[in-house]
């Protein structure tokens, strides 16, 4: 019976030190695991081959340029259509019938990971601009189950579309002037931030590469999120 009433008396005592144990212990974890940060990519951190000759050597403050398109939908689309989102780009065309279609569900992938998170959206350049009129890209999109809110396909200049690629998003190697013989294939997804700076580039026909930008996207949205 004494054993009892110790136990009974000592039970309010007992449960605050369990209590405190696992808020110790909890806090001790989170202070010795480093939290993850993704990088910020100037220039000088890209395969030189990727980056314009006339940027090479560039260490901080790159951003994507602005920019001004036509999505599948027909609406314009600019820089400030991306203002304080994160979103993935990429540069394809409709009629290519090698890496394109695997980027394109690649990127649906993404799409569906994030369907319901207004934070987050994808946007894909034309690099055959002159053949993926607005409607071509429309039924291109309704095929692949674009979400138009989320996703944009775009078309616009030829010479823009080129020198975004080559000096905003460093996504091909080649280089050129975007004239009418000048053509850029490149498999890269290059996720942006929302201060319009490039935070990781991955392989957009790797499966692997894909899950990495899907896991990096939550971690950039957490650095948003501080508690």
């Amino acid at each position: 019976m004494e054993l009892l009433k110790f136990f009974k008396k000592s039970l309010p005592t007992l449960l605050f030190m369990l209590l405190f144990s696992v808020v110790a212990i909890y806090s001790f974890y989170k202070i010795q695991t480093p939290k993850q940060v993704l990088p910020i990519i100037n220039p000088v951190d890209v395969n030189p081959k990727l980056v314009d000759p006339s940027m090479r050597g560039v260490r901080e403050h790159h951003k994507i340029a602005p920019f001004k398109m036509i999505d599948q939908n027909g609406d314009t689309i600019t820089d400030k259509t991306y203002r304080d989102k994160i979103y993935v780009a990429d540069f394809f065309f409709t009629h290519c019938q090698s890496i394109c279609p695997i980027m394109t569900n690649y990127m649906g992938q993404v799409q569906e990971a994030f369907k319901n998170d207004g934070e987050v959206m994808m946007l894909s350049f034309s690099v055959t601009p002159d053949i993926d009129s607005v409607s071509v890209l429309k039924a291109y999109a309704d095929k692949n189950k674009v979400v138009a809110s989320k996703w944009h396909m775009v078309t616009g200049d030829k010479k823009e579309i080129y020198n975004l690629a080559r000096k905003s998003y460093f996504a091909v190697l080649d280089e050129g002037d975007g004239g009418e013989q000048d053509f850029i294939h490149t498999e890269h997804f290059i996720l942006i931030d929302k201060n319009q700076q490039i935070r990781g580039i991955y392989d957009g026909t790797n499966k692997e590469a894909v899950q990495k930008l899907i896991t990096d996207i939550d971690i950039l949205k957490q650095s948003y999120h501080k508690p």
